[in-house]
């Protein structure tokens, strides 16, 4: 670990993160790393929580000063410098993205391409075959289901 190597003298490295699996599942973890079970990894593990925070995680590297702060003031200090941390953040809005493929005829494609850019959609792949272009587009899901409806109701495809 890159931090074990920058900060040799550490007594303990904590950690909390907070991830989305393919399933759409909150999938989370923390790391006291020698610290009294649940006085460090969780703290700052509540901390991602409680800002409802995903795809991402907080590394906390403790260097022991002389003080004992007891399980409590411990617990404390871990949260407080995960508030501090997530408080300076530049943090970004979490979209669930989906998949959508359709299929439309050539005579079509600048309405789609026209279509596309009115709702914001800008992560898309066509594959031309023979009769047909088919469309693969990645998006949030009210966007592609906002596209989807366009399409529908200007019978470019069929549900």
């Amino acid at each position: 670990m890159i931090l074990r190597e920058e900060n040799p003298k550490a007594n303990h490295i904590v950690y909390a993160y907070r991830t989305i699996n393919d399933n759409g599942q909150v999938v989370e973890n923390s790391s006291d790393d020698g610290e009294p079970k649940g006085c460090a990894g969780v703290p700052v593990l509540n901390a991602l929580r409680g800002k409802e925070l995903v795809a991402c995680g907080i590394y906390i590297v403790r260097y022991f000063g002389g003080i004992k702060l007891g399980t409590g003031g411990m617990a404390r200090a871990y949260a407080q410098a995960a508030n501090d941390v997530i408080s300076k953040a530049d943090l970004n809005s979490y979209h669930k993205m989906i998949r959508f493929s359709f299929e439309t005829p050539y005579n079509t494609i600048n309405r789609v391409l026209y279509l596309l850019g009115l709702t914001g959609i800008r992560d898309y792949e066509r594959i031309f075959e023979n009769e047909r272009v088919r469309w693969m587009v990645s998006s949030r899901q009210e966007l592609i289901e906002e596209l989807q409806s366009t399409l529908e109701s200007e019978r470019i495809i069929a549900r």
